[in-house]
């Protein structure tokens, strides 16, 4: 088995390939020689700025394939130097019968996606599903929170600071909804570390995933405590890193950043048999070891691959992609019941999820929620039911995979080559 000096010294070798160490040490110092033009900075999508952007690329003939200019307008309000946009494969998986509070029916769900076989596996795990009647899916919480600091000379003015805090609840209120006719602040957690305060401000937003509005809200409060606190902070922070904003942390599984939601379905032990090729007791067998393994890797959470999933559902609707760190984090079980079915349970404790405002509105990733009928107000909660179930279905599917040989097959079959053979027992 090779250890660390091992991998070490091959990578020494790797990064010398016949150079010396001076001349790699002089290749890394500052450069300050023919320091490259800036590009300009614009949140304009228009297509007269798009062309001035383009004229610091090199390579111009690459704008053909990158920019649509009757899309340009689209784009207005989400992104900086705009200089096209990206294909990525669009698939869809289902139908998958969801049988939630907010969700109720069969939904055809897009995922975007350039890794082969993935799809394929939601694609058989939510045909699973939808035959043994659907699963129960529920969101339990919801609410998006940001944490801003406090900085005071000693910890007697931080306590001091936090009651009177406290008292400002309504008013804190008031002051965030000037910023938005959506969102509510709807409570406020403290934590004290010496003589800092860390205030955290949990609000709810309504249809929107809702960091902007969030941040937006919070920076008024702050800028309001800043003018009327009793004890005065030496500083202020309007995110301090507590919330987990875009980062896996055990605060998840307390608290609630975004939507908590779970799922569960019952498959009898002959439909996983017949469908994902395995026992019942194989299936649970395999997740057993696969918990221990998470629990010895360190790993936030016991699931196979949320990650995949989510980001694939996030790039189709429009979520924000880089929360795909935080909603990742989550629980997946599957035990025996007495009679000898599997049942099979995913809690994901922080998914941000949202029908309207962000990514939502752009053409494709708007169409793709009208796909699911899941477009507009009144719609992010059976969204995050839909996304739990859809997620249930890809822990299904990759542990039957797994549980019965046929993972790196389904890979090999699916990833390699253009015209790819497909083994009915890998996805169906």
């Amino acid at each position: 088995m090779s250890g660390k000096h091992d991998l070490t010294t091959r990578h020494i070798r790797n990064v010398l390939r016949g150079r010396s160490v001076n001349e790699i040490v002089e290749q890394m110092k500052p450069d300050l020689n023919s320091l490259p033009t800036k590009i300009p900075v614009s949140a304009k999508t228009t297509l007269e700025r798009v062309e001035k952007t383009w004229q610091h690329i090199p390579n111009p003939t690459l704008k053909d394939i990158l920019l649509n200019p009757d899309d340009v307008s689209d784009y207005q309000g989400n992104i900086e130097n705009l200089i096209g946009t990206l294909r990525v494969p669009l698939g869809i998986a289902g139908p998958l019968r969801v049988n939630g509070i907010f969700a109720k029916g069969d939904y055809l769900v897009p995922m975007a996606t350039t890794e082969a076989a993935l799809v394929a596996s939601y694609h058989r795990g939510s045909s699973l599903i939808s035959e043994a009647g659907g699963c129960t899916s529920m969101v339990l919480i919801e609410s998006v929170n940001r944490a801003p600091s406090f900085c005071f000379p000693d910890m007697a003015a931080a306590g001091q600071f936090v009651m009177w805090a406290i008292a400002e609840m309504e008013v804190f209120q008031k002051v965030a909804a000037t910023t938005t006719s959506h969102g509510q602040l709807v409570d406020i957690g403290t934590t004290i570390e010496g003589n800092h305060v860390y205030l955290n401000f949990d609000f709810h937003t309504a249809d929107a995933s809702g960091q902007n509005m969030v941040t937006i809200a919070t920076q008024a409060i702050c800028d309001h405590i800043l003018k009327h606190s009793p004890v005065k902070p030496s500083q202020a922070y309007v995110e301090a890193n507590l919330s987990g904003d875009k980062k896996a942390s055990a605060r998840s599984f307390t608290t609630a950043r975004g939507k908590k939601v779970t799922a569960e379905v019952h498959l009898a032990a002959d439909l996983v048999k017949k469908r994902l090729h395995c026992t019942v007791d194989e299936m649970c067998d395999y997740w057993r070891t696969s918990a221990i393994g998470g629990v010895l890797s360190g790993t936030m959470g016991i699931q196979g691959h949320f990650a995949n999933g989510l980001a694939a559902l996030y790039l189709a609707t429009g979520q924000d992609v880089a929360c795909v760190a935080e909603s990742a984090v989550g629980v997946t079980r599957f035990e025996k019941s007495g009679n000898g079915d599997l049942y099979a349970a995913v809690t994901l404790p922080g998914i941000m999820v949202g029908t309207v405002g962000g990514g939502t509105g752009l053409p494709t990733q708007n169409a793709c929620l009208q796909i699911m009928n899941l477009a507009g107000p009144d719609k992010s909660r059976a969204l995050a039911e839909v996304t739990a179930g859809l997620i249930l279905a890809g822990e299904l599917s990759i542990i039957g995979a797994l549980a019965a040989g046929h993972f790196s097959r389904a890979h090999r079959n699916l990833a390699r080559g253009k015209k790819p053979i497909i083994d009915k027992n890998d996805v169906r």
